[in-house]
């Protein structure tokens, strides 16, 4: 279907879409009607599958499958009732997300209080997927490059275009203008529906917090237990969202350059914060130049950010940086296996992001803002104000953004590092006023992405039990001193190589680049 199609079919559904978004489509799923058998892959989940439409505008019309799981509470008397959850991405597969909190460490008292429920949101994993067929060498991030100049970014609009192109002529392209946060916010409740629920508990993390926000916002009275972890801001992961990751890396880089500083002596970066910085800049030069074949600067920035996310990268971080400032070359890391599909990711991440918003389609915006951003954020500024696909998208949305909004019980608990190098405070703060006294928010003194069973301070993760088991918020919005963690020490070695594992697959669920 051409472009000027689809965009007409969106302009002409745009005035019933707007009663959409403040009216959702009355649910209709059977209560009980999910026939629960084991997971194939994970014995600790049972898993179903659940048909919601395709096109919640025509309830009646096609539908998609949403592949859902659950781990149930093992003590009765003591069941809340359900949690869902979403891991981020866009694009991550939920399904085996409550066993993966559960081996982080969850604590049995929040274990004990709800059936916890995953599951892969539309057009993701072993859901009714969608695809871009994108071939070996797009296996890349979304996020765009670092770019160097104007003639950069308008290399990179040739080359997204076709990204574009792909995803319109691709077998699903039928589903494509229905992969939205707002339609998935409804399949959530489609679930609660089918689970027999009246309400239910909620954790999202990284854009799983946008979701939320966004659930709380068409379906307010369904809500019981809301967690935000990681906050991105109230437009989700939209041109301003892409953006805030030089902000992001600018908040969360002096981490490192500390880091590196006080061992000098193993990696040779700087005796200094200030030389560290001084050597990140001199790399990047360095590379830009052509000194290393296969590795440019706009890679470095990027090698540098994605590893930004937890201080467990920082090792890797040191050594390649060590590597590519001696002798010349980037040595490899030894990575597991990807637990996910990283091309349907990147597909289904497109999907959500580009068919949220409208994104401006003059690549001079994006070269303007790229200038603007490079002064402001020189790190990685050129690289989050770069073009998207979402510019040469084939179809308009559906329907407006979801505005979030302050309607509703105040029941929505948000926490959030101050360092956070995806998802950084300024936009945490936007959704914190939004959001009005709906919620609180508590800011931990630490840096990284995530802070509940991803951060070992206990300040942050105790705010978050506290309020699943016992309904307790801060009644102020409040800050978390930085500790020296071991929150999770107790563990068993075996416990803690499961943490580790586990981690470490959410968190692949929770990246974009």
């Amino acid at each position: 279907m051409s472009r000027s199609v689809l965009r007409g079919i969106g302009t002409i559904a745009a005035a019933v879409a707007t009663m959409a978004v403040l009216v959702p489509a009355t649910a209709s799923a059977a209560r009980g009607s999910l026939r629960w058998e084991q997971c194939p892959d994970v014995p600790t989940l049972q898993c179903a599958t659940l048909k919601v439409p395709l096109d919640y505008r025509k309830p009646g019309g096609p539908t998609i499958d949403i592949a859902v799981s659950k781990l149930a509470s093992t003590k009765p008397a003591k069941r809340r009732g359900v949690m869902l959850m979403n891991p981020g991405g866009p694009g991550g597969p939920g399904l085996t997300m409550p066993d993966g909190l559960r081996a982080a460490g969850m604590p049995s008292s929040v274990l004990d209080a709800y059936d916890l429920i995953g599951f892969d949101p539309r057009g993701i994993g072993s859901s009714t997927p969608v695809t871009c067929d994108l071939k070996p060498e797009q296996l890349v991030s979304n996020v765009p490059p670092y770019a160097r100049d104007a003639a950069a970014v308008a290399e990179r609009a040739k080359s997204v275009a076709g990204v574009a192109k792909q995803c319109g002529d691709s077998k699903t392209a039928a589903n494509l203008p229905y992969i939205t946060t707002a339609n998935t916010a409804r399949d959530m409740d489609r679930i609660r529906e089918a689970l027999g629920e009246k309400k239910i508990s909620y954790y999202g993390v990284s854009y799983g917090s946008y979701l939320g926000a966004v659930y709380s916002t068409l379906f307010p009275q369904r809500t019981d237990r809301v967690v935000l972890d990681s906050v991105v801001g109230p437009g989700g992961l939209d041109p301003m969202g892409s953006r805030r990751l030089a902000e992001g890396f600018q908040d969360r880089f002096p981490d490192f350059a500390k880091w590196a500083a006080a061992r000098h002596a193993s990696y040779g970066l700087g005796r200094t914060p200030q030389q560290v910085t001084a050597k990140f800049y001199e790399l990047a030069a360095k590379l830009d130049g052509g000194a290393v074949p296969g590795v440019d600067g706009a890679a470095f920035r990027m090698l540098t950010f994605g590893s930004l996310y937890s201080t467990s990268g920082f090792p890797t971080l040191a050594q390649q940086w060590q590597s590519l400032d001696g002798e010349g070359v980037l040595k490899q890391s030894e990575q597991a296996a990807p637990q996910i599909d990283v091309g349907q990711l990147l597909s289904g991440q497109l999907h959500v992001v580009c068919n949220d918003v409208n994104w401006p389609e003059d690549v001079a915006t994006y070269q303007r803002n790229v200038e603007k951003d490079r002064v402001k954020y020189p790190m990685f500024g050129a690289a989050g104000a770069n073009i998207w696909a979402c510019a040469y998208w084939p179809s308009e949305s559906i329907e407006p953004p979801v505005r979030i909004g302050d309607r509703g019980p105040s029941n929505i608990l948000m926490v959030q590092n101050l360092r956070d190098p995806a998802t950084p405070l300024g936009g945490a703060r936007e959704t914190r006023r939004a959001l009005g006294d709906r919620a609180r928010i508590v800011t931990v003194d630490e840096g990284g992405h995530g802070v509940w069973l991803t951060d070992e301070n206990a300040c942050g993760n105790n705010a978050v039990n506290r309020f699943f088991v016992e309904g307790k918020r801060p009644a102020y919005d409040t800050n978390c001193a930085a500790d020296k963690g071991g929150l999770f020490d107790s563990m068993t070695p075996e416990q803690r190589r499961d943490r580790e594992k586990a981690l470490d697959e959410v968190r692949s669920k929770q990246r974009f680049f």
